[in-house]
């Protein structure tokens, strides 16, 4: 009797890059032999951020002039759903993301476990003890501000690291542009009653990924601006 063969999910690895030519190729590198397809969202960069992709086997996308992360990552998952997507996977341009880490995220959405997994940096105490100490502070005071803007308490705030099935990512339409999209996703997936779980992630921090990173002051103007856009809802 002959084997019906059945066709691998359609993984799509969505990546939002703004002025990232320094380390972008060697971000990608791990990722294209993996059998993903990756899309790569150029926010309007003002380096080489887009001469670098030239050679590489991604879909290049990019905008005119910078909008923010919130919006490359609404471009990516709009196109990828568009190119028949299964499955769709958030990742950083600037190498913090491990691809060590994308076959657990995506686990419990293929057994159909969970619409959207997030990532997080407190499941493991080796990942936990790479967080350097003041992030971790900023990061506690997240998860709190989380907990009052989504009613989700999670173990992680900000975490850029997520995988969501195409339902899910069918009805999650992201329209804060900026940082706050973090927030933004998961209130849309408490409104939307979309399943998800946690699970672990390791961020590999340097100088250059702290450099540019979140401040303090940063965050809480985030914060500051979702509470007045949900004051006046």
């Amino acid at each position: 009797m002959p084997k019906i063969l059945v066709p691998l999910p359609k993984v799509f690895v969505t990546i939002p890059a703004y002025n990232e030519g320094r380390v972008l190729r060697a971000s990608l590198k791990p990722l294209l032999s993996t059998g993903y397809s990756i899309v790569v969202v150029d926010d309007g960069s003002r380096d080489n951020t887009w001469e670098q992709l030239a050679s590489l086997l991604v879909h290049r996308l990019r905008h005119p002039f910078n909008l923010g992360q919130g919006a490359a990552l609404q471009t990516g998952m709009s196109y990828a759903l568009q190119a028949g997507a299964d499955y769709i996977v958030h990742f950083d341009a600037d190498g913090q993301h491990s691809l060590e880490d994308i076959p657990g995220m995506l686990e419990p959405l293929l057994n159909g476990e969970a619409d959207v997994v997030l990532g997080s940096r407190f499941l493991r105490e080796a990942d936990l003890q790479a967080v350097p100490p003041s992030r971790r502070v900023l990061l506690k005071g997240a998860i709190f501000v989380n907990w009052l803007m989504t009613g989700l308490w999670l173990s992680d705030a900000h975490n850029g690291a997520r995988a969501l099935t195409r339902r899910a990512a069918e009805k999650i339409m992201l329209r804060e542009n900026g940082f706050a999209h973090a927030t933004e996703i998961l209130q849309q997936i408490h409104t939307q009653q979309l399943r998800f779980v946690e699970r672990p992630t390791r961020i590999h921090y340097t100088e250059y990924s702290l450099h540019k990173g979140q401040r303090f002051w940063h965050a809480f103007d985030v914060f500051v601006d979702l509470l007045i856009k949900r004051i006046l809802r």
